[in-house]
């Protein structure tokens, strides 16, 4: 069964739970089964239908916009991670 590995801005919304088991052949079942299990985090990754821009996929080290974005195929033993973006800071 793939897994997805929670980044620790969005553990709230999965009860502090650092990686989830999920079912699904490809990146978007494996996505979908993930906020059919915990549905508060489906605000925080999608923008209607579609990932938000700043949510990043990664399955290993590839990120799954340079695959087949949320077609991209998984094994039962692959490990996604999200990886939100971070914006801000200050120009020195």
């Amino acid at each position: 069964m793939p897994s997805i590995k929670i980044p620790s801005p969005l553990r709230p919304y999965t009860g502090s739970q650092a990686q989830i088991s999920v079912e699904g052949k490809t990146v978007g079942a494996a996505l979908n089964s993930l906020v059919d299990q915990y549905p508060d985090l489906r605000q925080h990754l999608y923008n209607g239908d579609d990932l938000r821009n700043f949510v990043n996929v990664f399955l290993g080290e590839e990120d799954i916009r340079f695959l087949d974005g949320l077609e991209t195929e998984l094994d039962d033993e692959d490990n996604l991670r999200i990886i939100p973006s971070i914006a801000g800071g200050r120009a020195i």
